[in-house]
Parts: structure tokens; C-alpha cells; sequence
């Protein structure tokens, strides 16, 4: 399995499609955005090329591949203003594996190493995030990186009838 990671300079169509099934996965939306209620979490959504230039102009954001296989996508942003702990230099961090090839098989744990490094590399000294409350797999994921939960953020996204808590986690580097 040959996984690299390359980062994305301007938008090109076969990404903004492979985006757009991610956000409209059923298995994924719950996993990737926060709902307000049942109504939001069925929504569809669409990305445009225009979008992903926007979306460029505040977040790094590099492609995932298994194989020459897109299969997903990492980002980062510095200093947004959702952070929990609001420290100068924090990376907001967010990945997506919207391939189910790439699941399961240490991807992840690939891709947020080497993300970790190109933020190191670019001066940053801490990473915060947020996983949903029942993203057990993800949360497991991310303390075998050493990150640590900083806080929560109750009944932030709805999902199997009820809403759950956003936990917020974050790590020195």
C-alpha cells in the first residue's frame, strides 16, 4: 500500500467531486459536520470550485492517497475563532477518509503524523480539534497521538435522536 499526501495549490474537479460525495455520505455526515437537528443532518450540501477557493484562502489543505487513489483529505487552519482554548499559534486540525478503502488500515494515524510535522514546520507549537462524543474511534485515534481532552462542548450535534457533546482535544508540538 503506497500512501503520500500532496498539498493542494488551487481546486480541480475530480477533488471537488470526491468532496462532494464525502459531505453527502450518510455514514460520513454525522462523523465530519455538526447537525442542529434531523432536518440539517439529511441535508445535502454541495461544494463548488469557488467554495474550495474560499475555503483556500484561510486553511492548508492537503489530498490523501492510497494507491494514486484519492481517498481523502486533511486541512488545518490557524487561529480560527471556534477554538476552545484560545492560544496564539493553535492549528484547528480536521481530516476526512471519504473512501471506505482508506479506513481502517492506519491511514489516519499516517496522515495526522505527517500533518502534525508540516505544522511544526511552519511554527506552530499546539494543535486543537474536536470529535464528536460518540466518534469512540476517532477519539481512541487521536489519544494514541497524544492528544488530550481540554473541554467539551455540550449538545453540540445531533445524532441518533439526541444531541452529543463536542470534545475538544489538543496537543504541543
Amino acid at each position: 500500500m503506497n500512501i503520500h499526501f500532496k498539498k493542494m495549490l488551487k481546486p480541480e474537479e475530480n477533488v471537488v467531486e470526491a468532496l462532494n460525495r464525502w459531505e453527502n455520505d450518510t455514514k460520513l455526515v454525522p462523523l465530519t459536520r455538526p447537525n442542529k437537528d434531523r432536518v440539517e443532518l439529511e441535508s445535502k450540501r454541495i461544494i463548488t470550485m469557488e467554495d474550495l477557493y474560499q475555503r483556500l484562502e484561510f486553511h492548508e489543505i492537503y489530498l490523501i492517497f492510497v494507491d494514486g487513489q484519492l481517498v481523502g483529505e486533511m486541512n488545518y487552519m490557524v487561529d480560527p475563532p471556534h477554538l476552545f482554548k484560545r492560544t496564539e499559534g493553535t492549528a484547528w486540525l480536521g481530516i476526512t477518509i471519504g473512501e471506505s478503502v482508506g479506513r481502517g488500515k492506519g491511514i489516519g494515524y499516517q496522515a495526522l503524523s505527517y500533518l502534525e510535522n508540516e505544522m511544526k514546520r511552519n511554527g506552530l507549537k499546539r494543535i486543537e480539534l474536536g470529535v464528536f462524543e460518540f466518534n469512540t474511534t476517532a477519539q481512541k485515534l487521536y489519544q494514541k497521538l497524544g492528544y488530550s481532552e481540554v473541554g467539551r462542548v455540550e449538545a453540540f450535534t445531533y445524532y441518533q435522536d439526541r444531541m452529543w457533546a463536542d470534545i475538544r482535544m489538543e496537543k504541543l508540538i
